[in-house]
């Protein structure tokens, strides 16, 4: 096995390369007035030649890096490539370009995701919003040992995120530009005293919580492992935590053959306890 895998801290450092070399790949492609070489995969769902160039960079960079370890990248799985990561407690988890449906009408919420996978759990993640200019990192090392942070390409400052306490006054909630199912997210919010709602797109939802700037994300809807699994590292090394409608931690095992996660919420800080939904 790869040493870098052992130090996390410098693997970090390198994967912020990587994501940032696939988001100037995807911004070669991107257009504010909308993007219009777009097909449609097998399950409907749009692809641009940026997802598939950004995810040949990526694929290629992380083989040289550590090429004894499996990647579960979006157009590599719809191309039918998909390795076994049963035989490896490592794997990633690759979104080359999430959001694809916001890049495609010009909007600037996607992202780079890219995720170290280690058991089952995400202990490295990257995030990179190329338009936005905003990078999202953080990994948990062997020792337990995390650090999250936020890099601005604009003043080429970062500086270190944690998640939030919940504020007396309310819960900032975040909620999906384009998905979900209306009708859970208004049962769920039911039980909250409700501050303030953010929608924005991408795994951006995610990082918010983990920079201290909202509480809650619920998703009630489809999502793949390469959709959170790169923000959900974020999270979790900002002090965060993300689990299914009962409560459990997210996992990452390939269990769904379309590698689907179960219906999620994000929290700032350990949940309360659920209500069914």
């Amino acid at each position: 096995m790869s040493k870098i895998l052992q130090h996390r801290k410098a693997l970090c450092n390198q994967l912020r390369r990587v994501a940032i070399g696939a988001g100037e790949i995807t911004l070669k492609y991107f257009d504010d007035l909308g993007h219009k070489d777009v097909e449609a995969k097998k399950d409907g769902s749009p692809v641009t030649i940026a997802d598939q160039e950004a995810e040949t960079f990526i694929e290629k960079a992380l083989a040289e890096m550590a090429p004894d370890v499996p990647m579960i990248g979006e157009e590599a799985v719809a191309a039918g490539r998909i390795p076994d990561i049963t035989s490896s407690e490592y794997s990633w988890r690759v979104d080359a370009l999430d959001g694809t449906r916001e890049f495609i009408r010009g909007g600037s919420d996607f992202t780079v995701n890219i995720a170290l996978i280690y058991k089952g759990d995400p202990v490295l993640g990257v995030v990179y919003a190329p338009e936005k200019g905003e990078l999202y990192a953080g990994y948990i090392d062997e020792n337990g040992e995390s650090e999250a942070i936020k890099w601005l390409e604009e003043t080429d400052h970062e500086k270190s995120i944690h998640v939030r306490k919940v504020p007396k006054g309310g819960v900032t909630i975040v909620a999906s530009k384009s998905h979900g199912s209306a009708e859970k997210l208004e049962s769920f919010l039911s039980d909250y005293k409700v501050e303030k709602l953010l929608k924005c797109g991408s795994s951006l939802k995610i990082c918010v919580i983990a920079a201290g700037k909202a509480d809650i994300y619920p998703r009630f809807g489809p999502t793949c492992e390469w959709d959170t699994a790169a923000a959900d590292a974020v999270l979790r090394a900002a002090g965060g935590v993300v689990t299914d409608t009962q409560g459990r931690a997210l996992r990452y095992v390939g269990a769904d053959p379309k590698f689907l996660n179960p219906e999620f919420i994000c929290w700032s800080e350990k949940q309360p306890d659920l209500k069914p939904l």
